[in-house]
């Protein structure tokens, strides 16, 4: 019984051991993948049609690391590299792959994924190899590749990409492959390209590029294919010593190229080869250490000789110049060639009043850059007031009708109570009824709101204002500055503000159905991304809330208030600023007081809170806990069972899980506290136009709502 007993105890010992290798041996615990990585991989399946080929894969939960997944390779509990390339699959990438922090590889090409649609945005931002190439993705390359510092392989091939590139590729230092051939890409290559240090390949053929490709002058490429686009002039002798070079198809500049200046300092980023002198390194017409057609000698003899025939020139303009009475006093205290600076400010003054003049700049905060290099006293003063060549601006005439206050005082019943609509930022809104029967909003403008307070600002205030038009903008149609009053006329929308339809619900409204908010949320998108990224310079807007996005008879929103917040300097907007502590006011604006373009996109993923929860920004009446509507809803946006326990309660659980999903998601981008990882809003209003396509199908499952659309 000894030895039996001894036994025993020695096979327990054993049983212990190896339980103890089954609890610390992640492999054998179930569930045992990251749970934001098994999220994500859902979002992915759902986002695919008709994914039967993906076997192990499911909609929702599962252990895609302890279940092998179809592609899926992982590194303890962490999803490192998806490879489902030539699977047949179609559809679009997931929504939260940003959340996927450990993937190093993203394979999906040569499917059918995109069906005319663009990248998604939120692709994760440590991806070393991405390959999204032979599938059928329209738009342009998404932005936020920009952030992929350790972005090794990029192949965007065979896809219907169009547009030009933004000069994103700064940061992209460990590149060494990209391919971008056989798309529709337009424009010239951007100067970024010039940092690609690391590049040795370089597909770009089957396109229309145009330009010059000197950007790539110093990359140390081996494969460079630059075949059938519409690139010009000079092929960089540098370039024509690459193993693999391909230049056909476009309309190359005939004969020598043009001499290289005496000295171009080489750009960041760029590596330069052993003893190549940095004058050298970036002209077209190098070619490492040979000689190229004229020497430095040559080079020193023609800038001497345009100096002398300049010195020449100008003896003789001086000369010409003393000779004339009225101004010979003058023009001895000026230099030779004052015509010069002459021309110069007449071209100043055609550009700034042939140009959409927006006022807002990034920071918004800086002031408006429209002038050369200052010559004048005036020129270099901070006041508005005092820049003479900017009030040149508004000679143009502006197409906005003016009023007088004796006008709108009838029309308004002399700014009745009764017609008094809105209270914000920059004054009071009236509803004004005229004799043509016409329904306009009069904004009478607060003293505080304008810089100065002078009748110039104001009309320079208009100017810029009324040259913002977009669908989704608030029209101004008149103005008013007289007697030391100043009113802005816009166009009246019937059904008031989007924070009155959901803050001030009675038993007789009609509640927003959900695809009228994914509408709403897209219209007001758009009218942000007119203003970020179609106005020149950027117009931050600095104000955006529900209550100045006003609705009209269909329910389009229309943003009023844009421009107005852009000639008062951060710090004075701050103090104005009503929204502070309201809960749309970005954590970098509270802590520093600067508005930026991100700042907007905050707010803008606030008020989708707003359509999502039919909750207030900030309310006190509610739990502590649930007063910031951002801090309360943001940890719950990627819990399925949460949202439907957050959603408005008025939609009467009258939406698809799908699309309220998405829609939560993005909302997740916009509100991060780190401006620098959300969104800009190009890529904001690709998302919602993929939720309103959707949405448009749903409506059968909706019951047929016509309030639907």
């Amino acid at each position: 019984m000894g030895k039996e007993g001894a036994r025993e105890k020695r096979m327990v010992g054993i049983w212990v051991v190896l339980a103890c290798i089954w609890v610390w041996n992640p492999s054998f615990a179930n569930g045992d993948t990251d749970p934001a990585d098994v999220s994500a991989l859902n979002g992915l399946y759902n986002s695919l049609q008709s994914p039967g080929q993906l076997t192990g894969w499911t909609s929702n939960g599962g252990d895609p690391c302890g279940q092998s997944w179809l592609g899926v390779t992982c590194s303890g509990s962490a999803v490192t590299t998806i490879k489902l390339s030539g699977l047949g699959l179609s559809g679009t990438l997931g929504y939260q792959m940003l959340s996927m922090t450990s993937l190093t590889e993203l394979d999906m090409s040569n499917n059918k994924l995109g069906g005319g649609q663009q990248i998604t945005y939120n692709l994760p931002l440590n991806l070393e190899r991405l390959n999204l190439a032979g599938n059928q993705f329209t738009g342009n390359v998404p932005y936020s590749i920009s952030q992929m510092v350790p972005l090794k392989y990029l192949n965007l091939g065979r896809n219907q990409l169009q547009g030009s590139l933004n000069d994103m590729f700064g940061q992209l230092t460990n590149l060494t492959t990209m391919d971008l051939s056989s798309n529709s890409l337009s424009g010239d290559l951007p100067e970024s390209f010039s940092s690609l240090s690391s590049l040795t390949t370089l597909y770009l053929q089957n396109n229309q590029f145009t330009g010059s490709i000197n950007v790539l002058a110093n990359l140390l490429l081996d494969d460079l294919n630059v075949a059938n686009n519409h690139f010009t002039g000079w092929i960089p002798d540098k370039l024509k010593g690459i193993n693999n070079l391909q230049t056909g198809g476009n309309s190359w500049s005939s004969g020598p190229a043009p001499p290289p200046p005496p000295y171009t300092p080489p750009p960041p980023g760029r590596r330069s080869n052993p003893g190549q002198q940095s004058g050298g390194s970036n002209s077209p017409s190098g070619g490492g250490g040979k000689s190229s057609g004229i020497g430095a000698g040559g080079i020193a003899g023609i800038i001497i000789s345009i100096f002398i025939i300049g010195g020449i020139i100008a003896f003789f303009l001086i000369r010409k110049r003393t000779r004339k009475s009225s101004r010979a006093e003058t023009l001895e205290q000026d230099q030779p060639f004052t015509p010069l600076a002459s021309n110069e400010v007449k071209e100043m003054i055609s550009f700034q009043t042939s140009s959409t003049i927006n006022i807002a700049t990034v920071p918004s905060s800086a002031p408006i850059s429209l002038k050369p290099p200052p010559r004048h006293k005036s020129l270099d003063e901070d006041d508005f007031s005092n820049k003479p060549v900017m009030k040149k601006a508004n000679t143009e005439p502006i197409k906005a009708t003016v009023y007088s206050v004796a006008d709108l005082q009838m029309a308004t019943n002399s700014f009745a109570i009764d017609n008094l609509i809105g209270e914000g930022t920059f004054g009071r809104v009236y509803r004004a009824q005229f004799s043509d029967g016409k329904v306009l909003a009069v904004k009478k403008m607060n003293s505080s709101a304008l810089p100065n307070q002078s009748t110039e600002n104001f009309i320079e205030l208009v100017s810029h204002i009324s040259r913002l038009h977009h669908p989704n903008l608030t029209e101004l149609v008149g103005y008013c500055s007289e007697h030391g009053q100043h009113l802005l006329v816009y166009e009246f929308h019937t059904n008031g503000s989007l924070h009155d339809l959901l803050h001030l619900l009675d038993e007789y409204s009609t509640p927003l159905s959900w695809n009228n908010r994914v509408k709403i949320a897209l219209g007001a998108a758009r009218a942000l991304e007119y203003l970020h990224e179609v106005c020149s310079p950027s117009v931050v807007h600095k104000n955006f809330k529900s209550s100045n996005i006003l609705l009209d008879m269909e329910l389009n929103p229309h943003l009023s208030d844009c421009g107005l917040a852009n000639l008062i300097p951060d710090a004075e907007f701050q103090a104005l600023d009503q929204n502070m502590g309201s809960g749309y006011t970005s954590p970098e604006v509270t802590m520093s007081g600067q508005y930026t373009l991100k700042s907007d996109v905050y707010s803008f993923g606030v008020v989708m809170l707003e359509l999502l929860t039919g909750r207030k920004p900030f309310d006190d009446s509610r739990l502590r806990a649930e007063q910031s509507l951002v801090q309360w809803a943001t940890p719950q946006l990627h819990d399925i069972d949460a949202l439907d326990r957050m959603v408005d309660p008025a939609l009467k659980g009258l939406y698809p899980a799908k699309s309220l999903s998405r829609f939560a998601d993005v909302i997740a981008l916009c509100v991060q506290p780190e401006p620098e990882f959300r969104p800009p809003m190009s890529e904001v209003v690709q998302a919602l136009v993929r939720l309103v396509q959707r949405a448009n199908m749903s409506k059968r499952m909706l019951g047929g709502d016509t309030q639907e659309s």
